[in-house]
């Protein structure tokens, strides 16, 4: 009886410290202080010009891919998917936390 209920405390401070722990972490990162676990990176391309073996097609989308990587660098979507990404994580880790603290409470009852 006794080694349930403490049990039951162990498992809420152990859920009760994930969630807190994620909601830190997620806190830093979405103010800026720290940076999002880098798990997409996007290469940058390097760019061979031969402007006589290009034909209209290709002149053309050299263009439109120009512009689009002046309106939004390849650097913005790889930390949109990192952020993105962080936040399933820290979804997922804070519902856990929520169970862990949810057994917890049951065996303490």
């Amino acid at each position: 009886m006794i080694l349930t209920k403490i049990l039951g405390y162990i498992l809420i401070a152990a859920g009760l410290a994930a969630i807190i722990i994620t909601c830190f972490y997620s806190y830093n990162i979405y103010m800026g202080k720290t940076s999002a676990p880098i798990i997409f990176q996007i290469p940058v391309s390097v760019e061979t010009s031969s402007s006589d073996s290009q034909g209209l097609q290709g002149q053309i989308e050299q263009t439109v891919q120009k512009q689009l990587s002046q309106i939004l660098p390849p650097a913005v979507f790889s930390k949109i998917l990192n952020l993105a990404t962080w936040s399933l994580f820290a979804f997922i880790l804070i519902f856990a936390g929520g169970t862990i603290t949810n057994i917890g409470v049951k065996l303490v009852k």
